[in-house]
């Protein structure tokens, strides 16, 4: 069971990562709730069984608390070029430095496309003193959804 909020007292803290995905509700909604897919349930439910709390990876709004109510958008990283990709990482990296001050010692489970962390966003992470974990790199959409649902089932 995941600890309300974020602890900063914490010596080793472990933050998930989950990136949006396209398949969202129709109006505003906490950004938690506002995309619906099988994958970003599956993504959102590991993250809240293996992390200490965790953030949303927006194409559009960069990093986004889960209580933020958004309204549905499309705005997609796939299809930027490596260039726009980069500065939306480095967007990324500069406003997870305001929110959290020191990235040392924090564990970052990333749970997106290559696009949200290929493109120096876990290079960024890693040359802060973080440690990266990536349970899904590697896998296409089909195979993260078997992981998805495969972790699922174990803890049952």
């Amino acid at each position: 069971i995941p600890r309300p909020g974020l602890n900063l007292m914490t010596p080793a803290r472990r933050l998930g990562l989950v990136g949006c995905v396209s398949e969202k509700r129709p109006s505003a909604a906490p950004a938690e709730d506002l995309y619906t897919s099988t994958l970003f349930r599956g993504r959102r439910d590991f993250v809240e069984r293996t992390c200490d709390d965790w953030l949303i990876l927006s194409a559009k709004h960069g990093i986004v608390a889960r209580s933020t109510v958004l309204e549905p958008y499309d705005v997609a990283l796939t299809g930027k070029s490596r260039a726009e990709k980069r500065v939306w990482a480095t967007n990324v990296l500069s406003d997870l430095d305001r929110r959290l001050g020191s990235l040392a010692d924090l564990t970052f489970e990333i749970h997106a496309g290559a696009d949200y962390f290929a493109f120096d966003l876990a290079d960024g992470l890693t040359l802060r003193g973080s440690t990266v974990m990536i349970p899904t790199e590697g896998l296409r959409v089909g195979e993260q959804l078997r992981f998805y649902a495969e972790q699922r089932s174990q803890r049952r």
